[in-house]
């Protein structure tokens, strides 16, 4: 039995370098809880991402950047804690200037993110796939990535730079902009909004180090899937709100269902049974750990 990971966060980090190095696209689903990441692993997927969208709307807030620094790291941190696997978490634009970046880095590896990645938007930020998105100039950038870089204490701590220049200065800017944030140290790409497969391939043209694609449902990006992903070259993905839309989808059919019916017995075969729910949460070995406790007897214990 055990409350968080047996694998340490310097390993965690150690090995999602080598994975990103590896030449095998590494598949990040976002977990908006704990008990989701656990389900994560069980799949057999390689990571784990926290998005600042799925964090807020699970807050009941828009993604605007209203969400704070312990928020956000307190929340990722217990996300990663119940996984072997490494976790990267959406530190939007950093939560202040390029001081408020340095000390964003310090909490996200005490909390045990294996990295992070930060944006060219201004602050507040919005949704990278929505229009009206206004972006800071290269040198503000630079400087969150410079600010970054210098704060981590395990250089295994992943720094990923993700431009939203796309939609507003065109897609070679964007790939200027990203050749500017390698220059100054970050580790990994994420090219946000990209328009269609031709715009993906730009990118992996145009860059060295490894390139982050998002597939999020509702947006700009086609959904490619995970093949072609592989065959443009680029070695993450990330599906950061999918697995909160389908369960909210699913919250609202039961609700409905139980409005309109007023009992959930209908429902019962669509449920996660309780026996599969102790085997994520490893129920068993809780008791057993229990037990092993107190299974003595205290001499006299029959008086006082």
């Amino acid at each position: 039995m055990s409350t968080t990971s047996l694998v340490t966060a310097s390993e965690k980090r150690r090995r999602f370098r080598a994975a990103l190095a590896s030449g095998s696209l590494q598949r990040f689903p976002g977990a908006f809880s704990p008990l989701v990441a656990r389900t994560i692993e069980d799949h057999g997927f390689e990571g784990v991402y926290v998005s600042g969208a799925v964090l807020s709307a699970d807050l009941a807030l828009p993604d605007i950047g209203l969400t704070t620094l312990s928020e956000v790291a307190s929340r990722a941190g217990q996300i990663a804690k119940v996984t072997s696997l490494p976790t990267l978490v959406d530190a939007d634009t950093g939560f202040g200037e390029p001081a408020n970046v340095a000390r964003s880095i310090e909490f996200f590896e005490d909390a045990g993110l294996a990295g992070c990645h930060l944006e060219d938007q201004v602050n507040p930020k919005r949704c990278g796939h929505l229009d009206e998105k206004q972006i800071v100039g290269r040198d503000e950038m630079l400087l969150r990535v410079r600010a970054g870089v210098l704060a981590r204490r395990d250089r295994d701590f992943v720094i990923c730079a993700r431009t939203d220049a796309r939609n507003s200065e065109g897609l070679e800017s964007a790939i200027e902009r990203a050749k500017a944030y390698v220059d100054a140290g970050a580790d990994m790409i994420f090219p946000e909004a990209m328009e269609n497969e031709a715009e993906f391939a730009a990118f992996r043209k145009a860059i060295d180090v490894p390139l982050l694609a998002n597939m999020t449902e509702f947006g700009k990006s086609p959904l490619l899937s995970v093949a072609t992903l592989e065959d443009l070259g680029y070695n993450m993905v990330i599906w950061p709100v999918t697995l909160l839309r389908l369960a909210m989808g699913v919250v609202e059919e039961g609700l409905s269902h139980l409005a309109s019916e007023g009992s959930q017995e209908a429902l019962v075969e669509r449920m996660q049974t309780r026996q599969r729910l102790y085997e994520l949460i490893e129920y068993e070995s809780y008791n057993a750990f229990d037990q092993s406790l107190f299974n003595f007897n205290v001499p006299g214990g029959n008086h006082d």
